[in-house]
Formats: C-alpha cells, sequence, structure tokens
C-alpha cells in the first residue's frame, strides 16, 4: 500500500471512527420497539451495559495478548469492523428473543474495542506532535457516530428498528473497507514483536501513566451514564412536554455538541497543553452534574441550553487524557496501553450505569445523575496526587 500524508490519513480515520461508531447505540436507539415487541421494560439500562461488558472483554484480551502493536492496526481495525458489523446483524437473522439481543449487543461491543481504541493507536503512528488535535478529531468523530442513530430516529419518516441496525451495520463495514484499504502503517510506528506478559503488571508502576488513567477513570464515570439517561433527563426536565422525535433530536443534539468540543478541544491543546484542556473539561462537566444535583429546578427556557453546555464539557476531556496516556509510555506499547487503559474505564461505565439504573428506582433522575458528580472530582484528586509522584 502507497504511504499517505498524515493528514489524509487523520480524514481517513475520522471518517471511518464515525462510521464504525455508529453501532454504539444502535441498540439504545432500537430499544423502544424491541420493549413493546418482547414485552419488555427498562432495555436501556440492559442494552448499554452488554456493549460495555462486550468492549471491556474485547479490549482487555486485545490489550493482554498486544494485538493493537503486535498486528498491523489497520488490519486489526478492518476485521474488527466487519466481526461488529456481522454481530449486529444477529438480530435480523436469529429469532428475536431477549438473549438474541444481549448476545448481539455485548458481540458488538467485543469487536468496537478493535475499531476506538486502534483507531487511536493508528492516528499515534501518524502524529509525532499535535497529537492531541489529532484525537481531538478521532474522539468527536467517535461521539458524532454515538448520537448517529437518535439522529435518524429524530425524523418522524418511519425507521423500523431493522432498518437501524442494517444502516449502522453497513456504515462499520464502509469504515473496516476504508481504513484497511486506505491507511498504511504510519511512518512513527513501533513494531512489538513479541508477546511480553509482564507489560500489563509494568503499567503498574507508571506514575504519569496511573495519573491520566485516573483523570480518565473519572471522566468516564460521568459520560456513558450521562448519555444513556439523557432521553430520561430531557423528559423529565421538560416535564413531559416534548414529543418523542423532538426528544431524540435534542439527544443527538447535545451528544453532537461533545463531538465538536473534542475537535475545538484538539485545537487548543496545540498551544495550551492536552493537560490544561483536560482538567478544565473534567472540572465543567463535574460542575454541571452538581448544578443538577443542588438546583430546586432548572427553567424550561434554560433546559436545553444548559444541557448542552454539559454535552460540550462533559467528552472534551477524553481526547486529552488519551493523549495524556499514550505520551506516558513508549511508543511501542502505545495500543496496548490505550487499549487497557479504555478496558478499564469501559469497565467503570458498567457499574455507573447499573449503580443509576438501580437508584432510579428510589431517587429524581436529576438526583441520581447529579451524582455523577463524584466521578470527575475524583478524576481530578487522582490526577494530581500521581503527578506529585516520580517516575
Amino acid at each position: 500500500m502507497a504511504p499517505i500524508s498524515s493528514r489524509s490519513a487523520l480524514i481517513l480515520i475520522v471518517i471511518a471512527q464515525f462510521l464504525g461508531t455508529s453501532l454504539w447505540f444502535a441498540g439504545n436507539a432500537a430499544a423502544p420497539e424491541l420493549e413493546f415487541i418482547l414485552g419488555q421494560k427498562d432495555l436501556v439500562p440492559l442494552i448499554t451495559s452488554m456493549v460495555q461488558l462486550g468492549f471491556v472483554a474485547g479490549t482487555f484480551l486485545y490489550a493482554f495478548f498486544s494485538i493493537p502493536d503486535r498486528f498491523a492496526p489497520s488490519d486489526v481495525f478492518f476485521f474488527s469492523a466487519i466481526l461488529a458489523a456481522v454481530s449486529n446483524l444477529v438480530l435480523l437473522i436469529m429469532p428475536l428473543q431477549l438473549t438474541w439481543v444481549i448476545g448481539s449487543r455485548f458481540l458488538t461491543g467485543f469487536f468496537l474495542a478493535g475499531i476506538y481504541p486502534v483507531g487511536m493507536k493508528i492516528a499515534s503512528d501518524y502524529f509525532e506532535k499535535g497529537l492531541g488535535s489529532a484525537l481531538g478529531f478521532l474522539v468527536g468523530a467517535l461521539v458524532l457516530g454515538t448520537g448517529f442513530p437518535f439522529f435518524l430516529k429524530a425524523f418522524e419518516v418511519a425507521i423500523s428498528w431493522k432498518v437501524l441496525l442494517f444502516s449502522t451495520s453497513g456504515l462499520a463495514i464502509g469504515s473496516g473497507v476504508l481504513v484497511g484499504f486506505g491507511i498504511p502503517n504510519g511512518p512513527y510506528r513501533k513494531i512489538n514483536p513479541k508477546l511480553d506478559f509482564g507489560l500489563l503488571p509494568s503499567f503498574a508502576k507508571n506514575p504519569r501513566l496511573k495519573g491520566a488513567a485516573g483523570g480518565y477513570f473519572g471522566h468516564m464515570w460521568e459520560l456513558y451514564t450521562f448519555w444513556a439517561f439523557l432521553p430520561v433527563l430531557i423528559l423529565f426536565l421538560t416535564q413531559g412536554k416534548i414529543e418523542g422525535s423532538t426528544q431524540a433530536f435534542w439527544t443527538f443534539s447535545i451528544i453532537a455538541a461533545g463531538g465538536v468540543s473534542c475537535a475545538v478541544g484538539g485545537l487548543f491543546s496545540v498551544k495550551k497543553g492536552s493537560e490544561k484542556v483536560a482538567l478544565v473539561s473534567l472540572l465543567g462537566s463535574g460542575f454541571c452534574a452538581l448544578i443538577l444535583l443542588i438546583a430546586p429546578e432548572i427553567p424550561s427556557p434554560v433546559v436545553f441550553p444548559f444541557l448542552l453546555v454539559w454535552g460540550i464539557w462533559v467528552t472534551a476531556d477524553s481526547p486529552q487524557f488519551s493523549t495524556l496516556v499514550a505520551q506516558s509510555v513508549q511508543p511501542e506499547h502505545r495500543g496496548t496501553a490505550l487499549t487497557l487503559v479504555n478496558c478499564l474505564g469501559f469497565g467503570l461505565t458498567i457499574v455507573s450505569i447499573q449503580t443509576a439504573g438501580f437508584l432510579s428506582d428510589f431517587l429524581q433522575v436529576k438526583v441520581y445523575l447529579g451524582l455523577l458528580a463524584i466521578g470527575p472530582f475524583m478524576g481530578l484528586l487522582i490526577y494530581r496526587y500521581f503527578k506529585k509522584k516520580k517516575v
């Protein structure tokens, strides 16, 4: 495959990341119809957690065997995208039963492990400098891809759950083709040819890595629970006065605003540094959750702007913490480090989502989502603690 410029590679990765990660919340957008057909209630927490659990299992195995560092990352991305698309289509092939819904979402999440962190690995192979900016665009594409199913549902054109799953699988296959056949190995790629089972334990002795990971974990405690329960929060804050299509459009807009903020934050990181952008964003999102918790009521005209601001802050730190993770290890270990940190971070999202689901039986949505502020503030403390440690 002929070499390409870093700019061309980034454009292709960004497009592919958007297409591939549209699989992430496809099940959530299809959940209302699936609940009706299956006669089940409250499928969203279960569906979301299955994707997260699959992603955790996938990233653990990818990291344990150092797959992104030992094999050509474009090939890993290609095969993972194809398998994720097929897993998403299982519900169109097999009888529609709850077990198949759970299995399909788990496998989709499992193979997404070869799309998101591997995409960041590919970017790090092309950018020796300006990685924070590159990952800002890359994670921004992930965020937009995550919200895309809600964009489809926002239109009152009859989009069935089958069409939704079929279209997102088609996009994922396209993403695999773009990367697999369009992006060769980057000029800064360092191959790690051997399987080193001592690599993961050695990461635990790296204070820079632990600090960056701690900040990322605080961010992840908040992010996916905020996204998963966002439609419920919108309905609560508007007192049920908006229609389903408007609710879906609001959900997409708030998530998409975070995609834009990732890119803008990446540009700021070039001058201000990834650390500053990450910490300011983490603090901003923590305060948004705190406001939701302590404010007696959010006035109707302020609801959408408030959630939009929260959507902006809640994601802008993600690519910058990933940049700090990548910069804390040797180049030949970046793929493994990024994948491992993703594994642990997404594992936290399962606990957070299930905790919110449990608390929803006892508390108002503004209270149990307001408690998400614990994550960002703990992330800030952990980052500051390990920053003082010497390597």
